[in-house]
């Protein structure tokens, strides 16, 4: 997909591992601003929270970006005959609000966090409200979520769980860089734990994490869905319990909630040193590290650019010059991807690389894994990749 602004265009695929796949991911370009809002998705415990946010997430993110008054006059307006529908009532009732803020001091940070909370609250009280099999599957299912705003300039990320995003920088003297913009939110992170039991008794110190699990049971510590780790114990005997059995509440379940939704944000001005963004669920990073995705994607940028038809500069050149040229692009012709799909050439070395290139046969064994465990060997995989117009970058005030 090619874009203006500071996005000159994106790739981005998925491989499956789970039947049906459990990760989404959605892309979006705010119609009243000149953002771009990309997202990675990955559920648990089945695909119908993953699914759903990736649908509803963008559209909160985006009204939160419409002044108040062009919103009660475009969006309102818009969604009125579709009322009826359960999600659109909670939106409706979400940009009913949003008409009557004021944007002054408008906060980038403040606006996807109160989206993420919000649909998350929504979520909880359609669930309660309107209980059916839909509106329950989503709320005992759950999703981590990263979502990439992008505007000119101006690039935040916005994180629960364990979704990552990498920037590729060129470093003055050529060589690639790899930013990690997000922290996964698991027991690995000494922060988040410390953050978790701080927010419950001392005498929970040792239930709230067991064996490096959410009550020992869940690895993010924090996602959107999985009510049965933030509503009340009253809530799950009385919604839950009845239709899912006694053990949907964790053993050691006293304070609840014990999950948060909230996103920790990171802001990013862009330089014409950062080429692309790298966005992508964990089943990625549990084969690559940050900097090797970097790499691939820097070489397969510049073998791409061997895809082209040659075009000679239209100043005078000489055949000295013309001979340069075809000697530099026969080496590059070398190193031409045989995927033209950035994300799609990632996945093939996340899953067939070895220090010698792609190894066919690793590839197909991993590809043909039986359903029965191919669990075991790999996680759904799904991609972003985001390159930028480093001549726009330049010339761009921030």
């Amino acid at each position: 997909e090619f874009f203006g602004g500071s996005v000159k265009s994106y790739d981005s695929n998925q491989l499956a591992s789970n039947s049906p796949i459990e990760d989404s991911r959605s892309e979006a370009s705010c119609v009243h601003t000149s953002g771009l809002l990309l997202g990675i998705f990955d559920g648990h415990g089945g695909p119908a929270c993953s699914q759903v946010i990736s649908k509803r997430l963008m559209r909160y993110i985006a009204a939160s970006l419409v002044p108040p008054d062009d919103l009660r006059q475009h969006v309102l307006n818009e969604f009125v005959s579709e009322i009826k529908e359960l999600y659109e009532k909670s939106f409706h009732q979400f940009a009913n609000e949003l008409t009557n803020t004021t944007l002054a001091g408008f906060q980038m940070h403040q606006t996807l966090e109160n989206a993420f909370i919000r649909l998350d609250q929504d979520l909880s009280r359609e669930a309660i409200e309107m209980p059916s099999l839909r509106t329950m599957s989503v709320a005992m299912s759950g999703a981590v979520a990263l979502v990439a705003h992008i505007d000119g300039p101006h690039l935040h990320v916005a994180s629960v769980g364990d979704c990552s995003a990498v920037l590729g920088t060129v470093t003055d003297t050529g060589q690639w860089m790899a930013k990690k913009l997000t922290n996964e939110h698991n027991s690995d992170n000494v922060g988040e734990v410390r953050r978790l039991l701080s927010e419950h008794p001392a005498t929970e110190r040792d239930t709230v994490i067991r064996g490096e699990r959410l009550l020992g049971q869940l690895a993010p510590l924090r996602a959107m869905g999985d009510f049965r780790y933030k509503w009340s114990r009253e809530q799950l005997e009385q919604l839950v319990v009845p239709q899912f059995g006694e053990q949907v509440i964790a053993p050691y379940y006293l304070t609840p909630p014990y999950l948060s939704a909230c996103p920790e944000i990171t802001h990013h001005i862009l330089t014409p040193r950062d080429k692309f963004l790298i966005i992508a669920s964990d089943g990625l990073w549990d084969t690559m590290s940050a900097m090797q995705t970097v790499h691939l994607v820097g070489e397969h940028m510049y073998g791409k650019a061997f895809l082209q038809p040659l075009t000679l500069p239209k100043q005078d050149i000489t055949l000295g010059e013309i001979s340069q040229m075809l000697t530099t692009r026969k080496a590059g012709l070398q190193k031409k991807p045989l995927d033209r799909n950035v994300a799609t050439h990632l996945i093939r070395n996340a899953l067939g690389g070895t220090e010698y290139g792609v190894e066919h046969s690793k590839l197909s064994h991993m590809l043909s894994l039986p359903q029965d465990i191919v669990r075991l060997f790999r996680d759904d995989i799904t991609i972003t990749v985001v390159y930028f117009d480093s001549e726009y970058l330049r010339n761009c005030p921030t």
